[in-house]
């Protein structure tokens, strides 16, 4: 094991013997479900699923999406749902604007958005940003990344997430972004408080070693020890998941040339979350090598060994009303938060 790797696993083994203060946040107490949003390929839009036990997953509509792409973005279709819950309570709720499908669906007349020789596959200009406070109302914006800074000239702008960066006392979003026709690479700025705009130009966040290697998805945890790890996919072979560590949530991340995931093909979306209640944090990930689509897991109490969970019904992981789930993402709800979700969805479940 090399001196990163040591100093990371006795840091958590220092912290999880000596201090409650290692839980996530102190409204763990009060969370009694786990809800899980992703997209499908076919729609183009947003899904929710719910868990009593973090294992096995009900979609709240009967497999049907509980958005339409096509009402909320400039494409009509979205793809890459990540929800997280914010400081004020309210949940952020994030998804990439584009329809990879616009022609064939009637939506433009090109394959895609701007010239594909030029801007590259999937080329499209940002992100649908959405807040609530109950699950069931949002507001909604568009951000388009090229019309806030028009110095930029973006190809790509994917996988969208959010997080509260403490030090700066504003939600952050952090996202893959391709410029003037390049290599893919990840970016992060600040939104304002309503959550309807940047306000702060792009900044890089991680820079991979070799510059040729494209990399994006970055998924951030917030360690025990203050810490934080991003996730993140590099296209250096099968496509995987891979692992840095900072001080700092944006700026900072430590390559490690290890691949995380378990699969022997390419996977992508990588996103973690923590079990109510336990000192473990599962990984998940969309592996969009197979067909059909599904989600691969594993779990780790240090973030230095990893135990391979397998796939959605394939393991320990179920759904039992949905199937070919695409890049999503998974957050603590209180148990009043899923029966209000369930209900209004007319989902008989107990939580």
């Amino acid at each position: 094991m090399d001196k990163q790797k040591l100093t990371l696993l006795l840091s958590f083994v220092c912290l999880l013997a000596t201090s409650a203060s290692c839980k996530s946040g102190p409204k763990e107490k009060e969370m009694a479900a786990y809800l899980l949003v992703y997209f499908t390929d076919p729609t183009h839009s947003l899904f929710m699923a719910l868990s009593s036990d973090g294992y096995t997953f009900t979609d709240v509509n009967n497999g049907q999406p509980v958005i339409g792409g096509d009402t909320i973005a400039t494409q009509k279709g979205i793809r890459d749902p990540h929800i997280t819950r914010g400081p004020d309570d309210a949940f952020y709720l994030v998804m990439t604007d584009l329809h990879i499908f616009g022609q064939r669906e009637g939506y433009r007349t090109t394959q895609w958005d701007r010239d594909g020789d030029i801007h590259g596959w999937g080329n499209n200009r940002g992100f649908v940003l959405m807040k609530s406070y109950d699950l069931i109302n949002w507001t909604r914006s568009s951000v388009l990344v090229e019309e806030q800074f028009p110095h930029l000239n973006v190809s790509c702008a994917w996988a969208p997430q959010t997080i509260y960066d403490e030090a700066e006392g504003k939600m952050m979003l952090y996202f893959t972004m391709r410029l003037d026709g390049g290599k893919t690479k990840m970016y992060y700025a600040y939104t304002d408080d309503d959550f309807t705009k940047l306000v702060s130009e792009p900044k890089l966040i991680f820079e991979y070693p070799d510059p040729e290697i494209q990399v994006l998805d970055a998924d951030i945890t917030p360690l025990p020890d203050g810490r934080f790890v991003m996730t993140y996919v590099a296209q250096d072979g099968p496509a995987g998941i891979k692992m840095a560590v900072s001080d700092k949530i944006n700026s900072g991340y430590v390559y490690q040339p290890e691949q995380i995931d378990f699969e022997p093909a390419s996977c992508e979306a990588p996103n973690v979350w923590k079990r109510i209640g336990e000192d473990k944090w599962v990984l998940m990930y969309d592996i969009f090598s197979i067909n059909p689509h599904n989600f691969g897991f594993a779990e780790t109490s240090d973030f230095v060994n990893f135990t391979h969970l397998g796939r959605f019904n394939e393991g320990v992981m179920k759904t039992t009303n949905f199937s070919s789930p695409k890049h999503g993402a998974v957050i603590q709800v209180s148990k009043e938060e899923a029966q209000r979700l369930a209900a209004h969805w007319d989902l008989q479940m107990e939580f």
